[in-house]
C-alpha cells in the first residue's frame, strides 16, 4: 500500500480543549483519615447488588450525613483501590464488578469504544436520514457518542485515549477492545484519510505513536490494550473485491450495512439509492471474506406499515443472500431536520404509534434465528429531538415485557447471553445449527446451558464450490468469521472464577471448526482475525500469510 501523508482536519467548531489533569484532580478522593467511613460505604454499596441509581443515591447521601462528599462511582472505584492498596481491605474483582457503572458495557467479553469520523458529505440522499451540519450524516450532536465526539473536535487519537480513560475510572478493563467507527458511509472517506484515523486509533490503544499503519498493528499484536475487533459501517453500494482488500489492509472484522428494507418500493420511495439486489451482492462478498454482517433495518419507512413491515422483516432470514450475523433495528423516527419531516406536513407520512412500534418489535423479535444477535432496538437519539410518533427510548424492554407477557421467549443471542452467571464445563453442551446462504453453507457452534444460555460460540464458513470466489488466496478454504466467548472482560492473563471467559471454550470450538473442515474435504482453514488476536491464532497453530491466518488441515 502507499505511504499517505497524514489527513489534516480542520475542526468544524471550536471547543474547550479536555483537560485530563483537571479531570484527575477533580476525580481525587482524599482518603487520609476517613478509611473507616469509606470501608463502610463500600461495603454497604456491595451488599445492595444489583446497584441501581436509586439505591446507588440513597446510600451515598447516608454518608454524606455523617461528613463524606458525595462521590461518584469512578471515585468509589478509586478509593477501594487505594484502600486495598493500603491493607484496609483484601482485593476482591467480585467488588469491582458491583461498584461498576453499567456493567452490561464488558459483559460480553469485550469493551466496546465507539468513536465518530469527521463530518463529511454522504453520498446517499435517504429521504429519512437527519442532517447536522456539526456531524457525520445521520447523527445528530446532542447523541452521547457525538457529543464525546464533538468535544475531543473528531479527531481519533483523542476519541479513542478518552474514552479509554472514561471506561477504565468506571471499572471496565480495556485490554480487549473492540473499536467501533461510526459516522456514515464509512467507505466514501478519502482513503488516506482512513488510514490516518485509523492509526491513531491504534496510537491511542498501543500509547505510542508509530510511523505507519502497519507499524502500529504490529505493535498492537502485542500491546497491553489490544484491538480484538474493528467495524466501520458503509453502503452496499461501495462493496467490491477492491473495497474487500482495503478493509483488511486496515484491520476490519465487521462491516455494518444498512438494510433499511428489503421491498423495493419502499427503497424508491425512500430515496434509498439501489436496489435489493445490491445488498444481496454486498453480503454474498463480504461473507465468503469472511467478514461479520451487521445488518440496520428500519420499520416505519415512507410506504410501510405495520403487516408489511412484519412481512419484510422475515425476508431477512427466508432470503438465503441475507441472514446476517447481527442486527440492529431503527424504527424510523420523524425528526424536524429529515426531508422525511416535509412528508409529514404534507400528510403523506404517519410514524407509528407505541403501541403499533411495539407490536411489530414483538412480532421480529419473536422471528430471530438463535444465530443471530440483536444489538440494539432504537437509535441513540435524545427522544427531544422526536416531532411526533413514539418517544420512548426503552423500546426493547417493552418488547420484552410483551414476549414475557405473552409467555413467548426471544432466542436471539443477546437474549441467551450468560453474562455474569457462574458455569463449569459440566453444565455446557455443544450445538451446532447449520443454515444454507446462497454462496455458503454455515455453521453456527456453540456451548450453551441447560436453560439454553449461551456462553460461546463460533461462526464457520464452509464455501459452495460452485460459487466464484471473489478472493482467489481464499479457494479450498473454510473459513472462521467469528469466535467469541461470553462473560465480563477479563484482563488477559488473569484466572476465571466460573465466568465463561478463560475456561477454555474458544479453544475446544476452534478445535471443532478445524475437525469439521477437514471431514468437509478443505484443505486448509482461514481465520478473519483481528489484529490483537493473531497471538491467540497463532497458539492454534494458524499463520498470518496476507489477509488472513491460515493453518493446513
Amino acid at each position: 500500500m502507499s505511504k499517505h501523508k497524514p489527513f489534516e482536519y480542520i475542526p468544524v467548531v471550536e471547543v474547550d480543549e479536555y483537560d485530563a489533569e483537571w479531570q484527575a484532580r477533580r476525580e481525587a478522593v482524599e482518603i487520609e483519615g476517613r478509611e473507616e467511613m469509606l470501608v463502610a460505604l463500600i461495603e454497604e454499596l456491595v451488599g445492595k447488588r444489583p446497584s441501581t441509581p436509586k439505591s446507588y443515591s440513597r446510600t451515598m447521601l447516608k454518608y454524606v450525613h455523617q461528613g463524606l462528599p458525595w462521590l461518584s462511582k469512578s471515585q468509589v472505584l478509586q478509593a477501594y483501590q487505594e484502600l486495598c492498596e493500603q491493607d484496609y481491605l483484601e482485593y476482591d474483582p467480585e467488588v469491582r464488578v458491583a461498584l461498576q457503572t453499567k456493567p452490561v458495557r464488558s459483559q460480553s467479553g469485550v469493551t466496546v469504544v465507539t468513536v465518530l469520523t469527521k463530518p463529511y458529505p454522504c453520498p446517499g440522499q435517504c429521504i429519512f436520514c437527519p442532517t447536522d451540519v456539526r456531524m457525520p450524516k445521520s447523527y445528530l450532536h446532542d447523541e452521547p457518542g457525538a457529543q464525546r465526539a464533538e468535544r475531543y473536535k473528531f479527531d481519533p487519537f483523542d476519541q479513542t485515549a478518552g474514552r479509554i480513560r472514561a471506561l477504565e475510572q468506571i471499572g471496565h478493563p480495556a485490554d480487549k477492545i473492540e473499536l467501533l467507527i461510526l459516522g456514515g458511509t464509512w467507505s466514501s472517506y478519502r482513503r488516506d484519510y482512513q488510514e490516518w484515523f485509523i492509526k491513531r486509533c491504534f496510537d491511542a490503544m498501543n500509547g505510542v505513536e508509530a510511523d505507519t499503519l502497519l507499524e502500529a498493528q504490529a505493535i498492537n499484536a502485542t500491546a497491553v490494550r489490544r484491538n480484538v475487533g474493528l467495524v466501520v459501517e458503509t453502503r452496499q453500494d461501495h462493496i467490491d473485491v477492491e473495497e474487500l482488500r482495503w478493509l483488511r489492509y486496515l484491520g476490519v472484522t465487521k462491516v455494518q450495512v444498512g438494510i433499511q428494507s428489503m421491498d423495493e418500493r419502499v427503497l424508491a420511495l425512500n430515496n434509498r439509492g439501489h436496489d435489493t439486489q445490491a445488498t444481496r451482492d454486498a453480503f454474498r462478498l463480504l461473507r465468503l471474506a469472511g467478514f461479520k454482517i451487521h445488518g440496520h433495518w428500519m420499520p416505519n419507512l415512507l410506504g410501510a406499515t405495520p403487516e408489511s413491515d412484519v412481512a419484510d422483516y422475515g425476508r431477512l432470514w427466508n432470503d438465503p443472500a441475507l441472514h446476517p450475523d447481527e442486527l440492529k433495528i431503527y424504527p424510523t423516527m420523524l425528526l424536524e431536520n429529515a426531508e422525511l419531516y416535509e412528508y409529514w406536513q404534507r400528510g403523506e407520512y404517519q410514524p407509528y404509534t407505541e403501541e403499533e412500534v411495539v407490536d411489530v418489535l414483538v412480532q421480529c423479535k419473536l422471528q430471530t434465528p438463535r444465530y443471530t444477535r440483536l444489538t440494539r432496538i432504537i437509535r441513540d437519539i435524545p427522544t427531544t429531538n422526536v416531532v411526533e410518533g413514539f418517544k420512548k427510548a426503552n423500546l426493547r424492554q417493552l418488547a420484552q415485557n410483551e414476549i414475557k407477557r405473552r409467555g413467548l421467549r426471544c432466542q436471539c443471542i443477546r437474549c441467551r447471553e450468560v453474562r455474569r452467571e457462574r458455569l463449569t464445563p459440566d453444565e455446557l453442551h455443544l450445538t451446532v445449527e447449520t443454515y444454507e446462504t446462497d454462496a455458503t453453507t454455515e455453521h453456527f457452534l456453540s456451548f450453551v446451558s441447560e436453560d439454553d444460555r449461551i456462553a460461546g460460540f463460533l461462526r464457520l464458513s464452509f464455501p459452495r464450490q460452485d460459487v466464484p470466489h471473489p478472493l482467489p488466496e481464499l479457494e479450498n478454504h473454510a473459513m472462521i468469521r467469528e469466535v467469541h466467548v461470553y462473560g465480563p472482560a477479563l484482563p488477559i492473563g488473569d484466572e476465571n472464577q466460573g465466568e465463561a471467559q478463560h475456561m477454555g471454550l474458544g479453544t475446544l470450538l476452534v478445535d471443532k471448526a478445524k475437525e469439521m473442515a477437514r471431514a468437509a474435504g478443505y484443505g486448509r482453514l482461514a481465520v478473519i482475525s483481528a489484529i490483537g488476536t493473531r497471538e491467540y491464532y497463532a497458539r492454534h497453530g494458524f499463520e498470518l500469510d496476507g489477509l488472513y491466518m491460515h493453518v493446513s488441515l
